[in-house]
């Protein structure tokens, strides 16, 4: 996973957090996180999305704030979709 800013200008902050995902996932990751989500008794709501990059807000160390959104073919396309709101 890479962490990103949901408002690029936040970066050079020495305080300020990322609070963005970004992420690859795949039918074999998928199925590896269902395995594993199954055994702690946990059904994952993102098992049936499709292979690609995608994104979620969250801060280092918590939950992420949401579902994942994508897929996008790049990573760069899935930051850039995450920061269009802040541009």
């Amino acid at each position: 996973m890479s962490q990103g800013y949901s408002d690029p200008k936040r970066a050079s902050d020495p305080h300020a957090l990322p609070d963005v995902e970004v992420f690859y996932a795949s039918d074999d990751m998928k199925g590896a996180d269902v395995l594993a989500s199954h055994a702690a008794g946990i059904e994952p709501s993102w098992v049936n999305y499709e292979s690609g990059w995608y994104y979620w807000f969250c801060f280092p160390g918590c939950l992420p704030d949401g579902e994942p959104e994508g897929p996008f073919a790049t990573k760069a396309e899935a930051l850039a979709d995450a920061q269009e709101g802040d541009a």
